[in-house]
């Protein structure tokens, strides 16, 4: 059950973030409250993962998807272009992800 309250966490946390840019700094109310209750939802999830997910490992997980995710809703929502450097830096961060959860014992209950 921890790890479908850290991946609903993490898309509650994605649609916050996007919100939170459609907000206006918060001068627009619905995108605002999307915004407030996204977040808010999404730590009390993240909470919840972390009572049995190593918390380092649930944080690695949690960064690499919300990057991710909110790379591609900006490059699709709000056509922004992400420079090669860029790329390389995610891509760096999701082999790091991937070694974690491939490679390392701290998964092992």
């Amino acid at each position: 059950m921890e790890w479908i309250y850290l991946y609903v966490a993490i898309a509650a946390e994605v649609i916050a973030t996007s919100a939170l840019k459609a907000s206006g700094s918060f001068t627009r109310l619905e995108p605002s409250i999307f915004a407030v209750v996204g977040y808010r939802y999404a730590f009390y999830l993240r909470t919840r993962a972390s009572q049995k997910i190593p918390l380092g490992v649930a944080y690695a997980i949690w960064s690499v998807f919300g990057i991710v995710l909110v790379a591609l809703i900006g490059a699709v929502r709000y056509r922004e272009r992400l420079d090669l450097p860029a790329q390389v830096g995610i891509g760096m961060i999701v082999a790091g992800v991937l070694v974690i959860n491939l490679m390392s014992k701290s998964l092992a209950d």
